[in-house]
C-alpha cells in the first residue's frame, strides 16, 4: 500500500516486503553480488553518497516525524554521518576485505613451505533490526556495510520509521543495486520474527536490552549469529581539574540533543563531593533554559517511578518535576544520587541525569561498575589524567572532554559490554562484523609424514623437535632431526 501524500517532499509509507518473499529474493541475488568485485560494490555506494548529498532535503523530510527534531538536527545527527560512513567504506573497504596472505614469519617449522591466507566472506543475508531514535543513521550504516561486504540486507524499521529506509532502498536501486539485495520489511516485531524463522544468516539489532533478550532467545534455537547494540546508562566522570561551567554545558547538550533519546546520552555523573554543589548550580542554570521534549507515555510513567524511588532515598530534584500526563518533558536532574537508586541501574530514554557525589575516582569507578550497562562513558578534566582514568573505565566507548559527537567518527567501531550488548558496528571492525572468516592453506610437494601411522621412537623425535623450537638445544643436531623426519 502506497501512502504518498505530499509526493516529492516526503514518502510517508514506502513499499515494504513480506519477510519470506524478501528472503527468497535475497538468496537468489546474493551469490552474484558476493562475486561482484569489491570496487564495483563500492562504486555503487559512492553513487548513493552523492545522492544523499544532492537530495538531503528528501531525507530530512523522511525524518520529519522524529519528535522535536529540526532539519538542522536531522542533518547533523543522521544524514552527514551516514555520508561520512559511505566515504569511509569507499576508501577503506577494499583493503579491509582483501585476502590476507601469511608469510613465513611465525609459521611453525614443521609446516615448512605451507602457504596460508585468511579470507573475509559475506554471511549471506543480514537482517537489520533498526531503532526509532536514529532510524536513518544506524540502520543505514549497518546496511551499507553489509552490502559492501557482499551480503543482501533486510531492514525491519521501528514503528513509524519506514520512510527513510524506503527512500534509501529506492536510491540504492537507482544507483544500480541488483533487485533483491535490499528490502524494507514491515514495522511489526512479527516481521523480524518471520525473517528469523525463514532463515536469515545474521542479525544486527539496535534496541533495548529487553528486546535483545527476546531476539536472542529466538536466534538461539536456530544458532543464528548476531551483533547487538543494546541499552545504555552512561557514566560521566568529572575530575578535580574540570571546569564546572564547561561540564554543565556538555551535560545540557546531552540532555537536549535528539531529545536525549541517545543510547550514549549522559545519565550518571560522578563528581567529587567538594565540587558537587558548584556543578549542580552551573547545571541548574542551564537546565532552566532547555526546552521540553516529546517523550512517549510509557517512558514518562517509568521515569516517574524512578524519580519517586530516587527522592525517597535521599535524592533532590534539580529542575521541574516530570508530569506524566504531559506529552512533553522538561529536562531535569537528581542531585545527591546514591547507590541503591533504580535510576542508576536502569536504562531510560528521557532527558534526565543523576549527580552522584563521590570521595574520589576509585569510588566513582566502583559505583559505575555496579550498573549492568557499559555502552559509553565520558571523562572531563586534564587530558593526561583523563587518559589514565579511561584505561580503567569499563565501557565500549570513552570520550574525553566531550560526549556523543566524537563517536560519529566513521573510523570508530561502536558497541557495548555486558547488558549493553556485544559485537560492533561502524568502522573497520563494523565492516568485518558483516563477514565470516575462511582460512585456506596450500601444502607444496608430496612429502606428508603425518599421513603415516605413528611409530616407535616418534615420541622422542617430537620431544626433540619441541626442545629445538621452544626449549633450547636438542640432544642431537638439527640435520639429524631432519633426516629422521624424512626417513619416516
Amino acid at each position: 500500500m502506497d501512502h504518498t501524500a505530499n509526493k516529492g517532499q516526503r514518502d510517508k509509507c514506502p513499499t515494504t516486503f513480506g519477510p519470506e518473499a524478501a528472503l527468497r529474493a535475497a538468496h537468489a541475488a546474493q551469490a552474484g553480488w558476493a562475486a561482484t568485485p569489491v570496487r564495483e560494490r563500492l562504486a555503487l555506494i559512492a553513487r548513493l553518497r552523492r545522492r544523499i548529498a544532492v537530495e538531503a532535503d528528501a531525507l530530512v523530510a523522511s525524518l520529519a516525524d522524529r519528535p522535536g527534531r529540526t532539519p538542522a538536527e536531522s542533518l547533523a545527527a543522521e544524514i552527514l554521518p551516514l555520508a561520512d560512513a559511505c566515504r569511509f567504506l569507499e576508501r577503506e573497504a577494499a583493503t579491509l576485505l582483501k585476502p590476507r596472505r601469511l608469510g613465513s614469519r611465525g609459521r611453525p617449522g614443521w609446516l615448512f613451505g605451507v602457504a596460508a591466507e585468511v579470507r573475509r566472506e559475506p554471511f549471506g543475508t543480514v537482517l537489520v533490526i533498526a531503532p526509532s531514535n536514529y532510524p536513518l543513521l544506524l540502520a543505514g550504516v549497518q546496511a551499507v556495510q553489509a552490502l559492501a561486504a557482499g551480503n543482501a540486507v533486510l531492514v525491519k524499521p521501528a514503528p513509524g520509521c519506514a520512510a527513510p529506509m524506503g527512500l534509501l532502498g529506492r536510491w540504492l536501486a537507482e544507483a544500480g543495486l541488483p533487485e533483491g539485495l535490499f528490502a524494507t520489511l514491515g514495522e511489526s516485531p512479527a516481521d523480524a520474527e518471520a525473517a528469523i524463522d525463514a532463515g536469515v544468516d545474521k542479525v544486527v539489532l539496535t534496541g533495548s536490552a529487553e528486546t535483545g533478550r527476546r531476539v536472542m532467545a529466538r536466534l538461539a534455537d536456530r544458532l543464528i549469529p548476531a551483533a547487538m547494540e543494546l541499552s545504555g546508562n552512561d557514566a560521566v566522570f568529572v575530575l578535580p581539574g574540570a571546569e564546572a561551567g564547561f561540564v554543565a554545558g556538555a551535560l545540557s547538550f546531552g540532555l537536549r540533543f535528539n531529545g536525549s533519546a541517545t543510547c550514549i546520552a549522559p545519565r550518571r555523573v560522578f563528581v567529587l563531593r567538594n565540587r558537587a554543589d558548584e556543578l549542580e548550580r552551573a547545571l541548574a542554570e542551564r537546565i532552566a533554559a532547555l526546552p521540553a521534549t516529546p517523550v512517549p507515555l510509557p517512558v514518562r510513567a517509568r521515569l516517574a517511578r524512578l524519580l519517586e524511588d530516587a527522592l525517597s532515598k535521599g535524592g533532590r530534584l534539580v529542575g521541574p518535576a516530570p508530569v506524566v500526563e504531559s506529552p512533553e518533558l522538561a529536562p531535569f536532574a537528581v542531585a545527591d544520587a546514591r547507590p541503591g537508586m533504580d535510576l542508576l541501574a536502569e536504562d531510560v530514554f528521557a532527558p534526565v541525569l543523576a549527580l552522584v557525589p563521590v570521595v574520589d575516582m576509585d569510588e566513582a569507578l566502583r559505583l559505575a561498575a555496579a550498573c549492568p550497562y557499559a555502552l559509553g562513558a565520558s571523562i572531563f578534566g586534564p587530558a593526561a589524567e583523563a587518559q589514565t582514568l579511561a584505561a580503567r573505565v569499563d565501557a565500549g566507548s570513552v570520550t574525553i572532554n566531550d560526549l556523543i559527537a566524537p563517536t560519529a567518527d566513521p573510523r570508530l567501531p561502536f558497541g557495548g559490554r555486558h547488558r549493553s550488548g556485544w559485537g560492533v558496528t561502524r568502522g573497520a571492525e563494523g565492516l568485518l562484523e558483516m563477514t565470516q572468516v575462511k582460512t585456506v592453506t596450500v601444502s607444496p610437494g608430496r612429502f606428508r609424514p603425518h599421513h603415516r601411522p605413528l611409530r616407535d621412537g616418534d615420541a622422542a623425535l617430537l620431544k626433540a623437535w619441541l626442545r629445538l623450537a621452544h626449549g633450547g638445544r636438542p640432544r642431537f643436531p638439527l640435520s639429524a632431526l631432519i633426516e629422521r623426519f624424512r626417513s619416516r
